[in-house]
């Protein structure tokens, strides 16, 4: 990038709205608040305190398996001690799997692992096991493979069903308390499975289906190996992603495919990757349908709530297909990557709207998710204490609400704009 590109970036990152800057003050006012809240990370959290007696997990060092230590369900860390119990007693594990700013992690801790009577079911039936992904991609990487095959989809947090032998033969999400969402419950699923494993029939069914799905997620993720370049086109494979993206594209609103939208930024990155290439082979009509496909779905999720149009940053999804309605949580890799596709369109086009948005994500990763001793925040909690509701009583009553941090009530608004 040359200096005129860069001074185009200063500049474009020193223009505001005139209601931003008659809102900065208040922003960083809530920042500052809300860092004091949700970043210390080594607190165990006050509503885990009030549970009282520990489990094995109140030794680790990862802030997602602490906000855990204090659950009635008795979870032990990934580690010999759990699967030698479970080979002992001859229980199916249940491994859940989450991250410390997960939204849904922190509503199924609220509903149902805090739940004496769920963690009750839980502990007579099963050897519980808890796993940070960010700690253990790894194992994160294995059991998603193995629910994905199961049910289509993946997702955290993720709960899958083991034998003692650690081989997956159910899983799933998020599952609620009680029967919502056509979603049967979360004690429903426990006392099925527990019933299953008990019954002599049932009990052979699960271990070959455990057998042969653990065999089916070793050839899929095992490395292809001995394929020479010679015999690879490795165009068609460019050519067949692209054909494919083309055909779920939203020409309205950007992006692929139906709600919830994420923002997919290696597919955005493919795709002006293969403006060039296609391009400097001559083939305008590819390069330009790949550019207009990056574009709008650019511009459409940078003049979406989907993007932070006061801090900067993206969030994790937009609920809705038009980039509305977004998750408020926000992830590093997400941003990172962001940055590279605004910038890339902005090499392309020398459009310098993308040059500006590329500038506010990286200012809000330097400003807001950089560690003071060093290196950056993974994330950031989609949940925090709104600001009308952070004063006057103790922190373990203080509720957290999804977005409380980022959306403005007409009270706020009123008293900041006048």
């Amino acid at each position: 990038m040359d200096n005129s590109q860069i001074g185009i970036i200063i500049n474009y990152n020193k223009s505001r709205v005139n209601i931003v800057k008659l809102l900065t003050e208040e922003i960083v006012n809530r920042h500052c608040w809300l860092k004091d809240i949700t970043m210390k990370k080594e607190k165990i959290s006050a509503h885990s305190r009030i549970q009282g007696i520990p489990n094995h997990l109140i030794n680790e060092k990862s802030p997602y398996l602490i906000q855990h230590a204090y659950n009635p369900v008795d979870w032990y860390p990934w580690g010999e001690e759990a699967f030698g119990r479970a080979e002992k007693e001859n229980k199916p594990v249940l491994l859940s799997i989450g991250y410390s700013t997960c939204h849904w992690c922190h509503v199924m801790e609220r509903e149902s692992f805090t739940d004496p009577s769920v963690a009750e079911i839980m502990n007579n039936n099963f050897v519980c096991i808890k796993v940070d992904r960010e700690e253990r991609p790894d194992i994160d990487r294995l059991y998603i493979s193995a629910v994905t095959a199961l049910t289509g989809s993946g997702g955290w947090p993720l709960n899958v069903f083991l034998t003692p032998k650690l081989k997956p033969f159910f899983g799933g999400t998020y599952f609620p308390n009680n029967t919502k969402f056509g979603m049967s419950s979360w004690p429903e699923v426990l006392n099925k499975v527990a019933a299953a494993w008990k019954d002599p029939v049932t009990y052979g069914k699960i271990a070959s289906s455990a057998d042969a799905l653990t065999e089916m997620v070793r050839k899929s993720l095992s490395p292809v190996r001995n394929i020479s370049a010679q015999n690879q086109n490795i165009q068609a494979y460019f050519d067949k992603a692209f054909e494919y993206y083309s055909s779920v594209f939203d020409e309205k609103e950007g992006g692929f495919g139906k709600a919830p939208k994420f923002p997919s930024p290696s597919i955005l990155n493919f795709l002006l990757a293969y403006v060039s290439s296609e391009k400097k082979k001559g083939n305008a009509a590819l390069s330009k349908k790949a550019l207009h496909m990056a574009d709008i779905t650019l511009r459409a999720m940078a003049r979406g709530g989907i993007y932070d149009q006061i801090g900067g940053g993206f969030h994790r999804y937009s609920t809705d297909g038009k980039w509305h309605i977004p998750h408020f949580e926000k992830m590093l890799y997400d941003n990172a990557q962001m940055i590279s596709a605004y910038l890339e369109a902005y090499s392309i086009t020398e459009d310098g709207y993308f040059a500006k948005i590329a500038a506010d994500s990286a200012g809000y990763i330097l400003r807001d998710m950089t560690h003071p001793k060093g290196g950056f925040y993974s994330a950031e909690d989609a949940d925090s204490i709104s600001g009308e509701n952070s004063q006057g009583s103790p922190e373990e009553e203080k509720e957290k609400i999804e977005g409380a941090f980022y959306v403005w009530s007409r009270k706020e608004l009123d008293e900041i704009l006048g």
